[in-house]
C-alpha cells in the first residue's frame, strides 16, 4: 500500500519530504528532488523513512525509571556518547573513566554505593567523587567532567528532572607537560637522523615507546628476527662510585658508572617492531661485526648502541644530548627521549588502542599512571597531531602486540 501525500511535483521533477536524526538527536527536515516519476520519489522516501526509524529505535531505547546509575552510564556511553563527533583520544579517556574508574567503584561489594538514577543528588555525587579522586591526581576533575556529560544528556532525554552536577564540588588537577611535535617536524627529525648514528634509537623511542635507559640497554640477543619482536629485559642507569675521601659530612662522587638494572615488574615486556626498525637492527648488527673485524681492540658488550671508535656502550644521556643539539639545527622545537615516548602513546590513542593495552606497551605500573600522564592529550584536541606520515605506512609503524 502506497503512502498518501508522500511525493509531490515541483519545478519540473518529483520530490519527497525527508527527516534525518542528527548527532545531537535533533531532527533536520528537508526535501529531496530530481526524480522522473512519482514512483521513484515514493521508493526513495521509503528508504529514507526506514533509515530514520532505525536511528530512532537505537536512540529511543527505554531507560527504566528504576535503572541504576552504573547501568545508565554504560547505556549512555554505548548508545549516546559514542555517536557524538569527538576525537578518538577524548573517546578513549571517557571510556576509561566509565569502565575502569566510575562503574567498578559503583559496582563494588557495598551495593549501597550504586543507587537508582532517579535518586541521584548533589550530596551523592560529591561523596562518590571524593572516593574517585583518590585513584589518581586528576580523577576527581575528569570523573566530574564525565558525569556532567552523562547527566546533561539524561536531563535532555528526560531520564531525570534535575541535573545536580553543576552544584558539585570542583576538582583541580596537576597538568603534566606532555611535549609533542607536529607531523612535519617528526618527518624532519627522522630525515636528519637517518644520516647520523642515532636513527635506530629515535625510531625505538618514537615507534616503540622505549625509555632512554631501555634503548641504550638493548642487546642484539633481545631481538627475535623470526617473530620480529624485541624483549625489554634491562635498562642502563648511572651508578655513582663514591670517592675514598668521602666522609659523613660530605659525599664525593668520583665517577658515574653504567650499570645494568632489571626493570620493574611491569616494565618487562615484548614488543613487535615495525619493519623499518627490523631493517635498522640488521644494519646496526652488520656495522658492529665490521668494527670487530677491523679493530681488534674494539670493545663491545653486544649492545645495539655503541661508540663507533671504542665499542663501549653509550651513556643514556647521550641521546638527549643529540636531540638538544640537533632540533635547533633543523628548526623544530627541542624535545627529549621522553617526548619520543609521548609520540608513540599519541599514535596509539589516535588508533583507538585501549588505555589498558597502551599502559602495558609503555611498561607503566598501572593504567591509572598512563591516564594521569596523558589527561591533557585526551581532552585538548588542538594538541593532537597526525603522526603517521608519508615516510612510513601505519602497518609498518604500528606493528605492536
Amino acid at each position: 500500500m502506497k503512502e498518501k501525500n508522500v511525493a509531490f511535483y515541483e519545478r519540473g521533477s518529483w520530490y519527497h519530504r525527508t527527516k534525518v536524526l542528527q548527532d545531537d538527536y535533533t531532527i533536520r527536515y528537508g526535501k529531496k528532488g530530481g526524480f522522473s516519476t512519482k514512483e521513484e520519489a515514493e521508493k526513495s522516501y521509503r528508504l529514507y523513512e526506514e533509515e530514520f526509524m532505525k536511528q530512532s529505535a537505537i536512540h529511543n531505547v527505554k531507560v527504566d525509571q528504576d535503572v541504576f546509575l552504573s547501568d545508565y552510564l554504560i547505556f549512555w556511553f554505548e548508545s549516546i556518547f559514542k555517536k557524538k563527533p569527538v576525537e578518538n583520544t577524548y573517546m578513549l579517556g571517557i571510556a576509561y573513566m566509565i569502565y575502569d574508574l566510575i562503574v567498578p567503584y559503583l559496582k563494588q561489594n557495598d551495593s549501597s554505593v550504586d543507587i537508582k538514577l532517579k535518586l541521584v543528588n548533589v550530596t551523592y555525587f560529591d561523596s562518590i567523587l571524593v572516593e574517585l579522586s583518590k585513584q589518581t591526581k586528576s580523577a576527581g576533575n575528569k570523573c566530574r567532567e564525565c558525569l556532567s556529560l552523562a547527566m546533561s544528556d539524561a536531563l535532555a532525554n528526560r531520564y531525570i528532572v534535575y541535573n545536580p552536577m553543576p552544584e558539585t564540588k570542583q576538582y583541580k588537577r596537576n597538568k603534566p607537560k606532555v611535549k609533542v611535535i607536529k607531523k612535519e617536524e617528526l618527518k624532519q627529525l627522522l630525515h636528519y637522523a637517518q644520516f647520523d648514528n642515532w636513527y635506530l634509537e629515535i625510531l625505538l623511542g618514537a615507534f616503540c615507546g622505549l625509555r632512554k635507559g631501555e634503548i641504550i640497554g638493548l642487546k642484539f640477543d633481545d631481538y627475535d628476527e623470526e617473530k620480529q619482536i624485541i624483549r625489554i629485559r634491562r635498562q642502563l642507569v648511572y651508578n655513582p662510585k663514591l670517592s675514598d675521601e668521602t666522609d659523613i659530612k660530605e659525599v664525593k662522587v668520583e665517577e658515574y658508572q653504567l650499570t645494568e638494572k632489571s626493570p620493574k615488574k611491569n616494565s618487562y615486556r615484548n614488543l613487535r617492531v615495525p619493519k623499518v626498525i627490523c631493517e635498522e637492527i640488521q644494519k646496526r648488527k652488520k656495522e658492529l661485526e665490521a668494527h670487530r673485524t677491523t679493530n681488534k681492540d674494539f670493545n663491545s658488550g653486544n649492545y645495539m648502541s655503541f661508540n663507533r671508535e671504542t665499542g663501549n656502550v653509550l651513556f643514556p644521556s647521550s641521546l638527549n644530548t643529540y636531540l638538544v643539539r640537533s632540533c635547533p639545527k633543523i628548526g623544530i622545537p627541542t624535545i627529549s627521549v621522553h617526548s619520543l615516548r609521548h609520540i608513540f602513546t599519541t599514535i596509539l590513542m589516535e588508533r583507538n588502542v585501549p588505555l589498558v593495552k597502551i599502559s602495558a606497551l609503555l611498561g607503566h605500573s598501572s593504567p591509572n599512571t598512563t591516564f594521569e600522564i596523558y589527561c591533557d592529550i585526551m581532552d585538548e584536541r588542538e594538541k593532537i597531531f597526525a603522526f603517521i606520515n608519508n615516510t612510513f605506512s601505519q602497518e609498518r609503524l604500528m606493528g605492536v602486540e
